[in-house]
């Protein structure tokens, strides 16, 4: 389930929805050069509509352009993941903070509720995959701040930029069973009303989330150099 205003209204709008995801999932390779001629035709709409989209998707950090090279997908890196992971920190560590004080019971509630359907979902399963938006843990406090300034910098910047990361490095493996207890410690934490030990649980869990990835980047340097 999207957020309302991530609902596709025009052709331009699912062009623009299908290619992040395509992006984010990995399907558009990182660092992969971006051809309106080419994607026209995966996606079946015309180049204007391409090139809208990827204007949008530069926006919102998954792409870049470089003089004499045109449009790139972002390429991930260890130094780009520990910039984008102290920003994520912080800024995420605030949003549960106020998510403590500001949802409401029933918004809390549904939280929890959510909790159980990811626990539904990882039983037996060595992923944690999340869709964007309303069914995602992190989405759902972002959105609990209810702080519009904190909202916009994390759902307008860099939220898919940080999805790309988590799809591609951070959601399979022996990680999956302790993101899910601390996600379910996050939540209790904003329960039982208790910003600060909200916002050090959460500044916590997205420092191991990126010292996971970060183990991921070496492993995959050394079976390269081998």
């Amino acid at each position: 389930m999207l957020a309302q205003s991530e609902l596709p209204v025009t052709n331009a709008d699912k062009t623009f929805f299908a290619m992040r995801r395509d992006i984010v999932e990995g399907v558009i390779p990182a660092a992969s050069k971006l051809s309106e001629t080419e994607l026209s035709t995966t996606y079946g709409v015309s180049r204007a509509v391409v090139r809208e989209a990827i204007n949008r998707l530069e926006r919102c950090l998954l792409v870049e352009r470089r003089a004499n090279v045109g449009a790139r997908v972002v390429a991930l890196s260890e130094t780009g993941l520990l910039e984008l992971y102290q920003v994520r920190e912080a800024l995420e560590g605030m949003a549960a903070r106020l998510a403590a004080s500001r949802m409401s019971d029933d918004e809390i509630a549904d939280l929890q509720g959510l909790l159980e359907q990811h626990r539904s979902s990882i039983r037996g399963n060595d992923s944690y995959y999340q869709e964007a938006g309303d069914v995602d843990f992190h989405y759902r406090i972002i959105q609990g701040s209810k702080n519009a300034q904190l909202i916009s910098v994390l759902t307008d910047g860099i939220y898919h930029l940080v999805r790309m990361y988590r799809v591609q490095y951070g959601m399979a493996g022996p990680r999956v069973s302790t993101a899910f207890d601390e996600h379910r410690h996050i939540v209790q934490a904003i329960a039982h009303r208790d910003g600060e030990l909200a916002e050090m649980l959460m500044r916590r869990h997205i420092l191991y989330s990126k010292n996971n990835i970060q183990r991921k980047f070496h492993l995959d340097s050394a079976s390269t150099d081998a």
